[in-house]
């Protein structure tokens, strides 16, 4: 329509090209193609699939979509082998192409959250975080039921930082679970023949921390999904959503941080899996559950006092006096 209006004002070819934006060619191929004198209408514009593009691969789709059927895991460069030994003359390309969009896709395997009953169990892991001024190691105690969180960061990961952690934990929740589940920590606290006689102390030991708060333990079995599925990933939960872009001043101003964290977001959010709060879903169906705490912390003659965590009771430390054995035989013979 444009183009008839621009001829019948006396425009020449080179005026109405630049007043529509193409080539003086362009406007010649219309004028001799009949544009012109083309009847206008409202119809919608259709245009048609393009039509489909033989491929030497076509022969032999049958071929690969019978063996990924039979072996769905064979490679592309496997099946570009065989189809090229039955004849095929094109590339490796057109193969990979076609076996991505062939192979059957495996129903991925359903994740069984179980859920335990509020004040059963709680989560323990250790992490390593590394700071300006060194490594700290993240302590983290989850209740399977609400989801609570309880966080602290030490200098050390040894035996007395999980007991005084602990009961850290459980004062924080104002009570204990029937049980702890472990996972980092579980060549430490179950007790193994196999094991040293240092482990076999420290396991000793813990279990007669396990017996005056009064819980058990357990230790994570090879299959994850069965024993740890119901608390996810908390300390990638940690590192993203706490430690990663914050800065810390020192080793205090870390932990307050984290107290804080606990208060204002990961205790406060909506969890992904319960669809409630961890702290009122707490409060409504857990707390009243767990174990009442005992009058007195856990004292011991083998552990040292955890030096990261001020103000807490110190533990009496054990000691040994070293003598030779010709002295034992002495006392033996008087003795007789």
């Amino acid at each position: 329509m444009l183009l008839r209006h621009y001829l019948e004002r006396g425009l020449n070819k080179a005026e109405i090209a630049r007043e529509l934006g193409v080539s003086r060619r362009t406007v010649y191929n219309w004028i001799d193609g009949g544009q012109i004198d083309r009847d206008l209408d409202n119809a919608a514009v259709q245009y048609t699939p393009r039509p489909a593009v033989a491929c030497k691969i076509d022969v032999f789709r049958p071929i690969i979509e019978t063996r990924l059927a039979e072996f769905p895991r064979l490679t592309a460069t496997r099946l570009f082998e065989e189809i090229r030994a039955a004849g095929y003359a094109g590339g490796y390309t057109q193969v990979k192409e076609y076996v991505r969009q062939a192979r059957p896709v495996p129903a991925p395997d359903p994740v069984v959250r179980f859920e335990t009953p509020p004040g059963h169990q709680a989560q323990v892991d250790f992490a390593e975080f590394r700071l300006p001024w060194g490594k700290r190691f993240a302590l983290l105690v989850v209740l399977g039921y609400s989801r609570l969180m309880w966080l602290q960061f030490y200098t050390r990961q040894t035996m007395a930082v999980l007991v005084g952690g602990l009961e850290d934990a459980f004062g924080f929740f104002g009570g204990v679970p029937a049980e702890l589940l472990f996972d980092q920590m579980k060549s430490v606290i179950v007790e193994d023949e196999r094991t040293s006689g240092g482990k076999l102390l420290e396991n000793a030991e813990f279990m007669r921390f396990a017996a005056h708060w009064d819980f058990r333990i357990r230790a994570c079995r090879p299959y994850r999904a069965k024993t740890k599925g119901k608390v996810e990933r908390p300390i990638r939960y940690v590192r993203e959503s706490f430690f990663y872009g914050r800065h810390f001043l020192n080793d205090a101003d870390l932990n307050a941080q984290a107290l804080s964290w606990l208060e204002r977001t990961a205790n406060a959010r909506i969890h992904r899996t319960t669809a409630e709060v961890p702290r009122m879903r707490f409060e409504r169906d857990e707390r009243g559950l767990l174990k009442p705490l005992v009058l007195r912390r856990y004292r011991s003659l083998v552990l040292a006092p955890t030096p990261s965590t001020p103000g807490k009771p110190s533990y009496p430390a054990l000691t040994v006096e070293r003598r030779s054995l010709a002295w034992y035989d002495r006392l033996a013979r008087a003795a007789r």
